[in-house]
């Protein structure tokens, strides 16, 4: 193998002191998240757990850096969640676990907000290189949003994606940005839809900075949505081998794979720690399975977001991913 990249897909849990004090501090000023009027301790604590989180990842000594997502209370829904132009209501369970998020209903047109390009400038002060870019898919974020505005379902995610893409382009360079599609795996597009699907991902990537990975995630992706995906723009493709290896190593097998893959072989719901030993032999497997495919770089991550894992394991994962990365440097 050549390219062992150790990395996230981001939206890290919070620092245990910020929970209570961001609590506090928005419950005092009245927060206004979509106006971006967060007031100056909120914006100075949010620093604070920014800072934390890279020098979480610099201390592991991972190869790619994310900002870290402490602001995404919403989780994937976040971008549409601060925008003015979305209103958000009740409470929804985020896909089939115990989180939730507030709905984001698009109520008028969705033009780029920059706040995700504000996040990684605040995060390019504390990183050389390496930086990761992390932004739901637009399938996964039309899939999470309600329209009230378009009023059909090609439009909206049209929509989605070129918002995605103005995100994405204010941005800046980046070395790689991650598209996190769990939607893809978890309410799959039908036929017709899983080609626009891969339309919209296409119109994201070409507009993202860095090497450009779609990472599906709690399952495979059916048969005929990878094979459109595998025609989109991308660069790499991930593949979560702690849900379903059978399946995501058949696609690879039958269909083919990028140059580029993501593999998600550590368990970012469960808190028991992988052994780095563990990781490569996981990511070896994929590799030896698949000897009909010529990677050049593969991405050992978690297999999910991390905001489900308490702080010390969150930490111990991401240090188990380097040094796995380091087992397969020197071996």
């Amino acid at each position: 193998m050549t390219g062992f990249v150790s990395t996230t897909p981001g939206l890290y849990p919070l620092p245990d002191w910020a929970k209570d004090e961001l609590k506090s501090l928005k419950g005092n000023q009245k927060t206004d998240l979509i106006s971006g009027d967060e007031g100056s301790e909120v914006q100075d604590a949010y620093e604070t757990i920014r800072s934390e989180y890279i020098t979480t990842q610099q201390d592991a000594g991972l190869d790619r850096i994310v900002e870290g997502q402490g602001r995404w209370d919403d989780m994937l829904a976040h971008p549409l969640a601060v925008h003015q132009n979305v209103d958000t209501r009740g409470i929804v369970r985020y896909y089939d676990n115990n989180n939730f998020y507030r709905e984001s209903v698009v109520t008028g047109e969705l033009t780029p907000s920059g706040d995700v390009a504000a996040e990684l400038e605040a995060a390019r002060a504390h990183v050389d290189d390496g930086l990761q870019a992390v932004l739901p898919g637009p399938y996964s974020l039309a899939d999470l949003a309600t329209d009230e505005h378009y009023g059909d379902d090609e439009e909206f995610l049209n929509a989605i994606a070129e918002f995605l893409a103005g995100e994405a382009e204010e941005a800046g360079d980046v070395e790689t940005t991650f598209l996190l599609e769990p939607s893809l795996v978890e309410n799959p597009p039908e036929d017709g839809e899983d080609e626009r699907a891969a339309a919209a991902i296409d119109t994201v990537a070409q507009a993202a900075g860095g090497d450009v990975v779609v990472f599906p995630y709690w399952g495979a992706l059916p048969e005929k949505v990878y094979a459109h995906v595998m025609d989109a723009a991308i660069d790499g493709l991930g593949f979560d081998l702690v849900s379903d290896a059978d399946a995501n190593i058949y696609n690879a097998q039958e269909y083919g794979a990028p140059e580029q893959v993501a593999l998600g072989v550590v368990d970012g719901q469960n808190t028991l720690v992988e052994s780095p030993e563990l990781i490569q032999e996981r990511v070896q497997w994929f590799d030896e399975g698949t000897p009909q495919n010529d990677y050049n770089t593969i991405y050992a991550t978690t297999n999910t977001e991390t905001f489900y894992l308490p702080v010390n394991r969150f930490k111990e994962k991401l240090a188990a991913l380097a040094a796995a990365t380091e087992l397969e440097v020197t071996a």
